[in-house]
C-alpha cells in the first residue's frame, strides 16, 4: 500500500508541474471493471462429480498521459484481484503491476517512434489483440516505427525478451506463451467503403523439447490479410481475413497452417429517429488442424498466438484461449449473430456457433470419430447508464458432443453453462463494453 500511495502522489505532483506548461497537456484517467462469474463448464468440460465455481474479480487501472508537440508519455498501473484473495489486514501483495509504459516520439508530420511496454491491438484482434476481456490484459515490450499519411498506415518493429539481466546465456523457454524475439510489419489502406490490411509476424520461441538445449530458438512466420472489408449501400458489409503460418514451431516441427474467415452482415433500421436497429451477421471460420493420429514431423494446426481469442469462436473460451486447443485438430466455426440495439444506450445479442473439427479425429483403436464438437448459444446484453458507467451481462450454454468429450478425456455433464455480470467504469472512453465484436 505504501508503494501505491507514493505512485499516486508522484502522478499528482507531475500533473501540477506539467499543467503549468501551456505547450503541454497532462491527463489523469482510470478504470474499474468488476465481474461476477458462475462457471459450470467454462473453458473445459465439467464432470457431474464437480461443483460449479463462483467468484468476483476486478481490475483497477490508473492512467497518466502527457502530450507535447514532440512526445507523448503514457503510463498505466493496474491491480488485478479476486475478491477475498488477500486478508483484510494485508499490508502488501503482488497484484499491482505496470500494464503500459511507453513514449511516442514525433519525427515529423508522418513518422513517429513508439518505445516501451505497450498494447498491440490490430484489426479485429484475431492475431494481435490487447486481450481486454481477461482482466490482466496483454502488453508487449516493443519498439515500433509508425508512418501515417492520407489513406496509408505502416507500422514495423520488434521485441527482444530476457527473463532478467544476465552475465551469460539467456534461457527464456520457461516464460509461458511468450516469444524470445519477434518482428512485425503491418500495413493498412482505407478508402471510402473499402479497407485492406497486411501483416507479417516473425515469431521466435525457445525450444520446449525435453532433453534439448533450452536456448535454441525456433522461428515461425505468420503472413496474412487481417482485414478485407467492403461496405455497400450503407447497410451491407462483406468482410474476410486470411492467415498462413510456416516455419518451425517450438517443438521443431514443420509448421504449415491457415486461418480463413468470411462474413456478411446486414443492418436493418427499425426507427431512424430513435436509432433502433437489428444487425444480422452470418459467417464461417476455418482454422486448420492436425489429424489426431498424425505421427509425422508436421504441424498443421493454426495458432492465433497473441490475439483476443475470447471475441472469436464462442464466449465460453473452449478454443485457443489460454493455449486451449493448440496443436489439436483445428476448428470449423459456422456462426449466426443477431444484435438488437436501441439508441446506443442498450443492446441484446444472440450468437449461435456450430463447432466442427477441421481435421480427422481418431479414437485409441484408430477408428474415425464424428467431427462434430458441439453447438454453443451465447446471450449478451449491455446497458449504458451514462458517459462513464455501463453494465454488461451474459449467459452461455454448450451442447457438447462425444468427440469433444473424447478430446478432453472427460466424462462430462450434459449441462455446460456459464454466466457473468460485469460493471464497467471507464471515464473518457468510447469503449462501453468488453469482449464483444459488433
Amino acid at each position: 500500500m505504501k508503494n501505491v500511495c507514493l505512485i499516486f502522489a508522484l502522478i499528482l505532483l507531475i500533473s501540477i508541474v506539467f499543467k503549468s506548461n501551456t505547450y503541454a497537456q497532462f491527463d489523469i484517467n482510470g478504470q474499474l471493471v468488476q465481474r461476477a462469474e458462475y462457471r459450470h463448464g467454462f473453458g473445459k468440460l465439467i464432470p457431474d462429480t464437480m461443483d460449479p465455481s463462483g467468484f468476483i474479480s476486478q481490475r483497477f487501472r490508473l492512467q497518466s498521459d502527457y502530450k507535447s508537440k514532440c512526445v507523448e508519455l503514457f503510463g498505466s498501473i493496474q491491480d488485478i484481484r479476486t475478491w477475498g484473495s488477500t486478508s483484510q489486514t494485508n499490508t502488501i501483495d503482488g497484484y499491482l503491476s505496470l500494464h503500459e509504459g511507453w513514449a511516442d516520439v514525433t519525427i515529423d508530420s508522418s513518422w513517429r517512434i513508439k518505445l516501451g511496454r505497450q498494447e498491440l491491438n490490430y484489426d479485429n484482434a484475431r492475431f494481435l489483440g490487447n486481450l481486454d476481456w481477461a482482466l490482466q490484459a496483454r502488453s508487449h515490450d516493443f519498439a515500433l516505427i509508425k508512418f501515417s499519411k492520407r489513406n496509408h498506415k505502416l507500422h514495423f518493429g520488434g521485441g527482444f525478451n530476457q527473463a532478467s539481466e544476465t552475465l551469460y546465456g539467456g534461457d527464456y523457454y520457461k516464460i509461458v506463451n511468450q516469444y524470445k524475439v519477434a518482428q512485425m510489419v503491418w500495413y493498412n489502406y482505407k478508402h471510402k467503403d473499402f479497407e485492406l490490411s497486411f501483416l507479417f509476424w516473425n515469431n521466435g520461441k525457445q525450444d520446449t523439447i525435453v532433453g534439448a538445449k533450452a536456448n535454441v530458438t525456433r522461428y515461425s512466420q505468420t503472413i496474412g490479410l487481417p482485414t478485407i472489408e467492403y461496405n455497400f449501400k450503407k447497410s451491407n458489409e462483406i468482410s474476410a481475413f486470411v492467415y498462413f503460418q510456416t516455419g518451425k514451431d517450438e517443438r521443431n516441427k514443420n509448421l504449415n497452417a491457415y486461418d480463413i474467415n468470411l462474413q456478411y452482415s446486414h443492418l436493418i433500421s427499425l426507427n431512424k429517429e430513435k436509432k433502433t436497429s437489428v444487425k444480422v451477421i452470418l459467417g464461417a471460420e476455418m482454422l486448420s488442424g492436425t489429424n489426431s493420429n498424425d505421427s509425422s514431423n508436421n504441424n498443421y494446426s493454426f495458432n492465433p498466438m497473441y490475439g483476443t481469442n475470447h471475441a472469436h469462436n464462442g464466449y465460453m473460451d473452449y478454443f485457443f484461449v489460454g493455449g486451449r486447443f493448440e496443436n489439436s485438430v483445428g476448428l470449423n466455426d459456422l456462426y449466426l449473430k443477431l444484435r438488437y440495439e436501441a439508441n446506443k444506450k442498450w443492446f441484446f445479442q444472440t450468437d449461435i456457433h456450430n463447432f466442427i473439427a477441421n481435421a480427422k479425429v481418431h479414437n485409441k483403436a484408430n477408428k474415425l470419430k464424428d467431427s462434430q464438437l458441439g453447438i454453443e448459444l451465447d446471450l449478451t446484453m449491455g446497458i449504458v447508464f451514462n458517459e462513464v458507467v455501463s453494465l454488461q451481462a451474459g449467459y452461455s450454454q454448450l451442447l457438447t458432443s462425444g468427440t469433444l468429450k473424447y478430446l478432453q478425456s472427460q466424462v462430462a455433464s450434459d449441462n455446460q453453462s456459464w454466466a457473468y455480470l460485469m460493471l464497467i467504469i471507464r471515464p473518457k472512453s468510447d469503449k462501453k463494453f468488453i469482449g464483444i465484436l459488433n
